[in-house]
């Protein structure tokens, strides 16, 4: 090989590697201290646009998850006041019977009207509670999104509580009904099976909202884990690379200080 001294191509290899070498370390010091191999979209662009929409999939699920929840709660308050309801049905069926004992006086009848007619009251007021400053009972149907794109939704049915036909509207209707003469003991009967048949529905759609939040917890989870296997760093692979690349930084910057050093060996053949 020639003896130059204008161009010194050995260190010009060495600093090329020396370059290429302290990039790639300084690449494994970012992932390693941010916990991402995506430090820079040119890490790997198409990477980092999956791992957006897996991420924003998941938050959203996660908002789902906690509308579910509320949802949940809604009906939970709703089956409360349906439980309070049925007891109170019950009293009056008591008082109904009671009322048809022959030997009670008019005294005693009227006590039981009295009674009755604080039990219609507290009926009228279930009717009209609130969770959230939304109606618990009313003709109107409830949409509870289900998953993250929206495209599936449970139907939380409305339950008008003062409905005359469905609900227990016959006994509260104080305009024709002032006193336990006023109804028979089957119209009792039949809003208590009114209002157990609004249990009953309630209890499945709960049921229906729970495993619909089961599934969305699991989803949840997948997308977290499809996301983290694309941005994520494997530390101990990583680690090792560092350590790769630490000795071919320090071999490199060692060559090159050689190399810078050879081309004085022509100053010899001059002297």
């Amino acid at each position: 090989m020639s003896v130059v001294i204008n161009t010194n191509y050995a260190a010009t290899v060495a600093s090329n590697n020396l370059a290429t070498s302290n990039t790639n370390l300084q690449r494994s010091l970012n992932r390693l201290s941010s916990g991402s191999k995506i430090v820079n979209p040119s890490d790997d662009a198409g990477g980092l646009a999956v791992s957006m929409k897996l991420s924003a999939a998941a938050k959203r699920q996660g908002a789902t998850s906690t509308n579910i929840g509320n949802s949940v709660s809604y009906l939970q308050t709703q089956d409360g006041a349906l439980k309070v309801a049925a007891k109170v049905l019950d009293r009056m069926s008591e008082l109904k019977t009671l009322y048809a004992d022959p030997t009670k006086s008019s005294s005693d009848l009227s006590n039981y009207d009295s009674e009755f007619t604080e039990l219609q009251t507290q009926l009228t007021d279930i009717s009209g509670e609130k969770f959230n400053s939304v109606a618990l009972f009313g003709s109107s149907d409830l949409s509870v999104n289900v998953t993250e794109d929206a495209q599936t939704s449970v139907s939380i049915k409305g339950r008008d509580l003062a409905d005359t036909g469905a609900g227990v509207g016959a006994l509260t209707d104080t305009a024709s009904v002032t006193s336990l003469a006023d109804i028979d003991l089957s119209d009792i009967t039949d809003a208590i099976k009114n209002v157990a048949t609004f249990r009953a529905e309630n209890g499945a759609e709960q049921s229906h909202l729970g495993f619909a939040n089961e599934l969305l917890t699991v989803n949840k989870a997948n997308l977290e884990a499809a996301s983290s296997r694309i941005t994520d760093v494997d530390v101990a692979e990583e680690s090792t690379q560092l350590a790769r690349w630490n000795i071919l930084v320090q071999s490199g910057t060692a060559m090159l200080s050689q190399a810078n050093q050879s081309a004085q060996s022509a100053l010899k053949l001059i002297g």
